[in-house]
């Protein structure tokens, strides 16, 4: 039947854990859809929180030339985490790729599939058909376009594609990486299709909690997250030769530390930035899950909330 379960939502709500519960009571395997947690070595800004009985092994799967591999802890399995260094650039075309073919292989195990991340692009990547993902860069555009301010592609894409660049929030406007991408798709003269995807039977479960707690939340995980070495890991991947420039340096968590090593703010105020974009975030992945009105919604502040996802999936799976 493909069934492929689906668990999303805003950040800090706990969706590995009840993914690693729901894989061992229906024999499934996790398949992460982070977009931050894809980088080896970015593990602890990003909050990859694999259990520490965890071991990494390699699977007989390749990225390229690389091999990927998984995290086990003999009986779970985590897939499509660390499989690619800082310095390399990774798109939701290429995560759909591995993600496709590691589900095809459970399937064929007679494992359930278990797409747990807040990313909403990579979910929406296997649940619906968006012809733009698969246009490719375009390596003369984005030369010509080096060095252009946010400003200035934003007045290109709307001359481009005018319907995107008016639908784009404040984050996505201030953001040349994104810019850049919209004017690629227009200039292609290709327009996203998101029509309902046939070759999955899933169910989506999103989690979610009152905004006060989800915010404290989002609080304590970042102070934790500097207690466990958030700067030491910024000083090794510098020390390793990562770039600033790097994609994977633009994520949450390194750009709002950056002024810090670079002297130009004190820490202090780059934790409170980081603890604001974190939010600001958990608000934007909010608002893109809502869209999807087979969204099956439970409140983790509530009581019991954990039996009824089980009977939700029990019912479903069989």
């Amino acid at each position: 039947m493909n069934k492929l379960l689906v668990i999303c939502g805003p950040t800090a709500t706990g969706k590995t854990s009840l993914a690693l519960h729901l894989a061992e009571k229906f024999g499934g395997e996790l398949v992460s859809a982070d977009s931050r947690q894809v980088y080896r070595g970015m593990d602890v800004i990003t909050g990859k929180g694999i259990p520490v009985n965890f071991k990494f092994k390699i699977s007989n799967l390749k990225l390229g030339a690389e091999e990927i591999g998984y995290w086990t802890d003999s009986r779970l399995k985590i897939w499509l985490t660390d499989i690619v260094t800082p310095t390399a650039p990774f798109s939701v075309s290429q995560w759909r790729k591995e993600a496709k073919k590691t589900i095809d292989r459970l399937l064929q195990k007679d494992r359930l599939p278990i797409v747990v991340g807040g990313t909403g692009l990579y979910i929406e990547s296997l649940i619906k058909k968006i012809e733009s993902i698969d246009i490719p860069p375009n390596k003369k555009l984005r030369t010509e376009m080096e060095g252009k301010s946010a400003k200035e592609l934003y007045e290109t894409l709307a001359s481009v594609d005018a319907i995107r660049a008016a639908n784009m929030n404040q984050s996505d406007k201030k953001n040349p990486r994104r810019l850049l991408r919209a004017i690629e798709v227009g200039l292609s003269r290709e327009r996203q299709s998101k029509r309902q995807s046939k070759e999955f039977n899933y169910l989506l479960i999103g989690l979610i909690a009152p905004r006060d707690v989800m915010f404290e939340k989002i609080k304590k995980g970042i102070l934790k997250r500097l207690e466990e070495g958030a700067l030491g890991e910024v000083e090794k991947l510098i020390s390793q030769g990562v770039s600033w420039d790097a994609q994977s340096m633009t994520g949450i968590g390194y750009r709002e530390l950056k002024p810090y090593f670079e002297k130009r703010e004190n820490l202090e105020v780059c934790i409170k930035n980081w603890i604001k974009a974190e939010q600001r975030y958990a608000r934007r992945q909010l608002t893109w899950f809502k869209k999807y009105k087979e969204l099956k919604w439970f409140d983790v502040s509530r009581e019991n909330w954990r039996q009824e996802v089980e009977i939700l999936v029990q019912n479903w799976y069989n």
